[in-house]
């Protein structure tokens, strides 16, 4: 999906450091393949498939990324609550589904961090999404690119029912070999590369792994326009697709 930046929010020279006004400059007439969401919208419109019935299988993440101390690019990332149904004690980055109020992806992600993290959708600039992810749950998961230029000013507070930590990582980690390994999974039919990545700071050890681990890899790549330094593969959107159907036809 493209992402199609209002002019109004474009002032990149507000950002202050020279590093994000690159990186949005670079970033906000990104327009990435052509992904599933795209292509199940196309063939649905035929059907007059209701918006509210896409936003109701539709999620949005936030990939929230700062200048750290030494001038690299960080991204905020959360460990969701062991007290929760749904992936207890994953590492995640802020988001969830869309809401009836929402008015696009990136009021998704923003209302989401704002809730789980208490980050103010004023400190960030969404200059970018990218194409889609299809959780294991067939949720179609929108990743918002936002930059935060004045991070002194976030006070993390976080929702304790959804989030038991947060911290940040360098987003270049995501391209490297150290730290990285992978095992080979089949869903429905679809052979796949699950990704792990393991990570320590003072405040204890992470596991990134799975789609949030998928995410940053492409969002790494898209940012410092390489590739990672090990075997990585991008989904297969039209095997996907006929997955995503033939679920739909056994459940109607």
């Amino acid at each position: 999906m493209a992402c199609l930046v209002p002019p109004s929010l474009c002032q990149t020279e507000d950002l202050g450091s020279q590093t994000l006004q690159r990186l949005a400059k670079q970033l906000q007439f990104y327009t990435p393949p052509k992904a599933l969401d795209e292509e199940l919208e196309d063939h649905e419109k035929n059907e007059e498939l209701s918006f509210v019935k896409l936003r109701q299988r539709r999620a949005a993440v936030l990939i929230c990324l700062f200048e750290g101390p030494e001038g690299e690019l960080r991204v905020i990332l959360t460990r969701r609550s062991r007290n929760l149904t749904s992936h207890p004690g994953d590492v995640a980055l802020p988001g969830g589904k869309m809401e009836e109020g929402d008015e696009d992806e990136s009021a998704t992600a923003l209302r989401e961090a704002m809730e789980e993290i208490g980050l103010d959708s004023g400190l960030v600039l969404v200059v970018a999404k990218l194409e889609c992810f299809l959780s294991q749950h067939l949720l179609t998961v929108v990743p918002v690119i936002g930059l935060v230029s004045r991070m002194e000013d976030f006070k993390p507070l976080l929702n304790t029912d959804e989030v038991d930590a947060i911290f940040d990582v360098p987003l270049e980690m995501f391209l490297k070999k150290e730290n990285h390994r992978f095992e080979e999974r089949e869903w429905m039919g679809w052979k796949h590369i699950v990704h792990h990545f393991d990570f320590e700071s003072d405040q204890g050890e992470f596991l990134i792994w799975g789609l949030t681990a998928s995410i940053l890899i492409r969002a790494a790549s898209v940012i410092f326009q390489q590739s990672p330094f090990f075997q990585s593969h991008l989904p297969d959107f039209q095997t996907l697709q006929k997955a995503v159907h033939s679920v739909d036809s056994n459940v109607a």
